[in-house]
Formats: C-alpha cells, structure tokens, sequence
C-alpha cells in the first residue's frame, strides 16, 4: 500500500469509508502533494459535519452549501504574504480545490454503493447549444504577480546575500520555470552541464511527464562553484543534489518547505511581499512569451498538458500589449494606406 501520513488527517484515518477513500486514491498513484491536498479537504469536511452532527452518508446538497458558507465566513489570520487580503474566508481557489476533493470522495461512495447522489454538485461546460451549468463556487481567477524591473532588481539584491547553494536554487527555479517540488528533487545526474540541459524524471514533475529545461550561463557557473562546495562539505555523493547543511538534518536531502522558507526570508529583505515560490516560474515563462515564443513551446517548456493552464500563467504588462498593439496596428495601418492610395489615381 502507499504510505499515507495519517497523523495529518486523524479524523480521516478514523472514518471507515474517507480512510478507504485516501488510501485507494493512493493506491491508484495519485502524487503526494494531491494526497495532502485531499487528506486536509475530507478532514475539514468531515469535521465540519461532526460540528453540524451530520452523517457524511446521509449528508444533503444543503450540508454542502452550509460547509461553503463556513469556509467563506471562516476567520483568519492576516496573509502574511500579501496584507490585502481579508481577515475572513479561505481563497477562492482553497474552496475550489477542496471541492474537487470532496467531490471524489463522494463519488467513491457512490460507486460503492453507499449513496445514491454525490451531494457535490459539478459544473458542465455548454455542449449542444445548452446553457452552461455553474458549479458551486463561482471560479475567480485573477492575474499571477510577477515583478517589475526595479522589484526584481531588489529580489536579486537580496538573494546575492543567501548562501551560494540558495542563490543556485533561485537560478535553476527562474532559468527552468521549476516548480518547487521539482526544484529539491533535482538529482546530481538530471544534469548534462556541456549543453546546460535539466532531464526532468516523470515521477517528479506534476502531470507525470518527463521533459527537459535548459539553464543559462549564471546557473552554470553557480552549478560547478556549488559542485565543489558539496564534495567538500559531504564527499562524492550522488542522488538528491541539494543538501541540508543544518546540525539536525546535515547532509538529508532538502525539503520543499526549506525552499519556501528561503524564498519568504528573500521576499522579507527585498520588500517584495507578494514574492513566493512559484513567481519564479511565472516570470520565466512570461519572458518566453516576451521573446516571442509560441504557445505551444511555452507549454512544453512548463510540462502543461492543457494550453489553457499555459495562457493563466503568462502576464504581459500593459504597457507590453499595448505596444505589441501599436507595432501591429501601424503594419495594418500602412497596408491600409497603401490600398487607400489607389484612389489617388484618375482613371
């Protein structure tokens, strides 16, 4: 069986049908970010109908709408990251994901004979000329942050201070549009130096797809200066690439919240509180749009199996598409006058 932390989700690993539930979307491959994902999702849902005292089998479309006006009313804490955000209410997209997990767990006990109706109710795009059928939760999507020059500018600033193993992590994760998971996973022999290639393993990527991403000149003279740090610091090892340096853990491979905590102390020094992780990523793939890339390139590049999920994660200015539209607007604008110019003529 796949290994599930079930510490995590007590109230899961007690119920009967959620802990066969986790355990089969295990089983079946599922990555473990998504198993957290799913684990944390059923675990307020069920909490939440224990609250309510309601049976999770018996449990209404109604108990559903309740549990949503709970998470949309729900106090928190400031957003350390982004003061903006409100006090009340878990985001959009928190709501959206544990819906879908939620979703599946029903379903499960559907197909298990143990419900007639999953309570859940899913959208349906429009098919046929029907109307489109809203979802629970009207999806918002907003616009990824990605900095300006002068804030990037003050990120680099700030992580020239980091240690040479951090400063390497940045490069890699901009240069390869990296997600964090697959920057820490990245092994000594992923790398081929002479053509400045990253081999990334399909059991380390998000859609299970292997694919390769380049590194640029920066990256590759950090690369060897770190090289020869680590065979100094821990010998000639292989395997995972970055090491902890830390008493407790030396040597034991680095963890994906070691990287966030990293990327949290740099946005802290630079002044850049909206910087995380995955802003390294979306900056990247955005200069590849600005360098004229296709769409479809991009999304090799970023490992994306739907080009819709590609076109969320680039962000041209404004000032960018503006002068994309004036550039083409005065190519049409001369053709026109060239074609305008014919009744000059006197015939």
């Amino acid at each position: 069986m796949a290994p599930i932390p079930w510490g995590k989700f007590p109230t899961v690993a007690e119920h009967q049908q959620a802990h066969r539930w986790l355990q089969f979307t295990a089983n079946i491959g599922r990555a473990p970010n998504t198993i957290d994902a799913y684990g944390r999702a059923v675990e307020d849902h069920l909490r939440f109908c224990a609250a309510e005292g309601t049976d999770p089998l018996l449990a209404r479309a109604d108990t559903i709408a309740a549990w949503i006006r709970d998470m949309l009313d729900r106090p928190l804490r400031r957003h350390a990251k982004d003061p903006r955000r409100a006090d009340t209410g878990l985001a959009n997209a928190t709501i959206q994901q544990r819906l879908v997990a939620v979703r599946s767990f029903y379903e499960y006990l559907v197909e298990d004979g143990l419900r007639e109706q999953n309570p859940v109710r899913r959208g349906q795009a429009s098919r046929g000329g029907r109307r489109p059928r809203q979802g629970l939760v009207r999806r918002v999507e907003q616009a990824p942050w990605i900095p300006n020059e002068d804030i990037w500018q003050r990120i680099l600033t700030a992580s020239a201070m980091e240690p040479l193993r951090n400063r390497l992590m940045l490069t890699l994760a901009y240069d390869g549009a990296l997600r964090r998971e697959e920057l820490v996973q990245l092994d000594v022999e992923d790398f081929e130096p002479a053509y400045r290639l990253i081999h990334l393993r399909a059991e380390t990527t998000k859609s299970q797809r292997a694919r390769e991403v380049a590194f640029g000149t920066t990256s590759s003279q950090l690369f060897v200066a770190y090289i020869i740090e680590r065979r100094t610091m821990f010998g000639r090892i292989d395997g995972p690439l970055f090491r902890s340096v830390s008493n407790r853990n030396y040597g034991a491979p680095l963890g994906p919240s070691i990287w966030s905590k990293t990327v949290e102390r740099i946005a802290r020094n630079a002044g850049a509180a909206r910087l995380s992780t995955h802003t390294l990523r979306h900056l990247r793939l955005t200069d590849l749009a600005r360098a004229d890339w296709t769409i479809d390139q991009i999304a090799q590049y970023a490992g994306h199996r739907d080009l819709a999920t590609t076109m969320r994660y680039i962000h041209l200015s404004g000032r960018e598409l503006a002068a994309r539209f004036h550039r083409t607007n005065t190519i049409i604008q001369a053709d026109r006058e060239r074609l305008l110019a014919a009744l000059l003529e006197e015939r």
